[in-house]
């Protein structure tokens, strides 16, 4: 770890000064202070003040960063995430980056810097290179090329399982309804394993994606309802999508199950008051949570894992659009 007479040595500068840029106080030309911040940021410097922090003193806060909590899922899991870290004295910094990569790492900074035990991630953007192993850290979908926890539930099984199913409902010409993340996260898996199973089996099948987050939904489903007027069984990559392709379809006619069935991911509607009933692969949401939690105790307490990546099962629920 660098230390506040390493970056007095590259700014050129006396330690005092680097103390004052970093204090804010006393008086600093503009000129030197860009320096001393130009070689703070280089170094990845944490002043000493924090950094005693880190060692002497054990935190109770773990960081939540998830791209939005008006998602179900993500809602979903971090009520979980919460339960399980109360159960054992710890509270949640919630981080909510609307899925914007500059947020992220402006969280990521700010975490840094501040006495956290702990990070759960959950990001779908390219910003491996500002991800630490200084502070213990879980992801959930997404692997990173550091040695960093990856909690998911098995995606390809559930791809390989929703196409059966709609072959089991009496589809004929399958499609996959997704959209392309910048890097490779699980959930990608969903597409691999439908693929897998529609080759196998033998069923015609097409793959319809856009650059992940799709930002205009009316855009989206027009023009694959436009392109592909034979699809009778549609898998898509969660149940927003799902819900989303329902509802469009509805307004041009096509009726579900009737017409098309449709099977989602996540299993975030599971109450009688929805309609129609979505059938779904569901993940066992609690279950990757409460995993998430303590395996991040195992890290913070210093304790190596057996493995980098733990998959948990997903089940078929059938509802009322297969």
């Amino acid at each position: 770890m660098s230390s506040i007479k390493d970056v007095a040595n590259l700014a050129g500068v006396a330690v005092g000064t680097v103390s004052r840029v970093i204090n804010n106080s006393g008086s600093v030309k503009p000129a030197t202070r860009k320096k001393v911040e130009k070689a703070i940021q280089e170094l990845n410097y944490i002043p000493n003040e924090v950094a005693r922090n880190f060692k002497m003193r054990k935190s109770k806060m773990v960081a939540l960063l998830l791209p939005s909590i008006w998602h179900p899922f993500f809602s979903e899991l971090a009520y979980y995430i919460e339960d399980e870290l109360d159960r054992e004295g710890f509270k949640l910094m919630l981080c909510n980056s609307g899925g914007k990569p500059e947020k992220e790492l402006y969280y990521l900074d700010m975490l840094q810097q501040n006495k956290v035990a702990g990070i759960v991630g959950i990001t779908y953007n390219d910003i491996e290179n500002d991800v630490s192993n200084d502070i213990p850290i879980v992801s959930i979908d997404r692997h990173f090329n550091k040695k960093i926890t990856c909690v998911t539930s098995d995606n390809y099984e559930g791809g390989r399982l929703a196409l059966r199913e709609l072959v089991k409902a009496g589809a004929k010409k399958m499609a996959f309804l997704g959209s392309v993340t910048s890097v490779f996260s699980e959930t990608m898996n969903r597409r691999e394993g439908f693929i897998h199973e529609a080759k196998t089996m033998g069923v015609d099948y097409v793959v319809y994606e856009k650059p992940d987050p799709v930002l205009d939904d009316d855009a989206y489903f027009d023009e694959f309802l436009d392109k592909y007027h034979d699809v009778d069984g549609i898998f898509a990559i969660t149940d927003m999508f799902a819900a989303k392709y329902i509802d469009k379809a509805g307004k041009q006619g096509i009726r579900v199950p009737e017409d098309v069935k449709v099977i989602g991911y996540d299993g975030i509607q599971d109450h009688s008051y929805f309609h129609p009933i979505l059938s779904t692969i569901r993940q066992p949401v609690e279950e990757m949570a409460r995993m998430t939690i303590r395996l991040l105790y195992k890290k913070i307490e210093g304790e190596t894992l057996d493995r980098e990546v733990y998959r948990l099962p997903v089940i078929f629920r059938r509802g009322e659009t297969t």
